[in-house]
């Protein structure tokens, strides 16, 4: 049984897991295929350089990411099955380390066009066009000012060298107060406060039961599939062998 055997199960195994066990929020965004958080991921597979995603994990998760990532490039040439499982393990295991950072729960990675709240959508607009304007309308008159504040120190620390990890980690900090508090939300101590997560873990709750019904008559398509990954990655990997 040689290491990519291994790596490639792991991922198959983590993807597979997560389409059963995941609960679904309602505010989103560093977790969705859409995000920052992913976009980042997908460039550091292209570039092959870490990089890219570092900045979003403390200095303390880097080894563990690097040992992530690593075995992420060196599975993901395998087959395109590896390719699309690896990335998906990288995927998860990134967000998972980046919102535990924030003091936020892991509930997933969730799919492209999942619903984002239009507090962060404006945010997002804002740093792209250097003001509060797509904001405004969204959040109350003396939230402003602190707005205002936040956005100025996103956009002088958003354009850092890849390579300066430290002045990454600066943006991601300053980006993540900012869209947290275009949502209303305030950051203690670089930590969501209890009442963010709390309210993320009620629309989970509410969005859950909405989608119980869909969920139990999927369940058993999804197995079939998890089921088929598995195997044709063992066959691929003992054809290899």
């Amino acid at each position: 049984m040689n290491k990519t055997f291994l790596m490639t199960s792991a991922a198959t195994l983590s993807a597979v897991g997560v389409m059963f066990l995941s609960p679904v929020t309602a505010s989103a965004h560093c977790d969705t295929m859409d995000g920052p958080v992913i976009g980042d991921s997908q460039t550091a597979i292209k570039e092959n350089n870490i990089n890219y995603i570092a900045k979003w994990v403390s200095p303390e998760e880097e080894a563990n990411l690097t040992d992530i990532f690593n075995q992420t490039m060196e599975v993901r040439d395998d087959s395109p099955e590896a390719q699309e499982l690896a990335d998906q393990y990288l995927f998860e295991n990134l967000v998972r380390v980046h919102r535990a950072g924030e003091g936020a729960p892991y509930t997933g990675v969730k799919p492209e066009g999942f619903p984002m709240a239009e507090e962060i959508v404006a945010a997002d607009e804002s740093i792209k066009v250097g003001n509060l304007d797509p904001l405004k309308d969204l959040v109350e008159s003396e939230e402003i000012p602190e707005l205002e504040e936040s956005l100025s120190d996103v956009l002088a620390t958003k354009d850092f060298d890849t390579a300066d990890l430290d002045a990454g980690r600066e943006y991601v900090m300053n980006y993540v107060t900012f869209t947290h508090l275009a949502e209303g939300e305030e950051l203690e101590g670089g930590h969501v406060e209890e009442g963010h997560e709390e309210a993320e873990q009620e629309a989970a709750v509410e969005v859950d039961e909405i989608e119980v019904e869909k969920s139990t008559t999927n369940w058993f398509s999804w197995g079939l599939a998890g089921l088929f990954f598995i195997t044709t990655i063992i066959g691929f990997t003992r054809k290899k062998a």
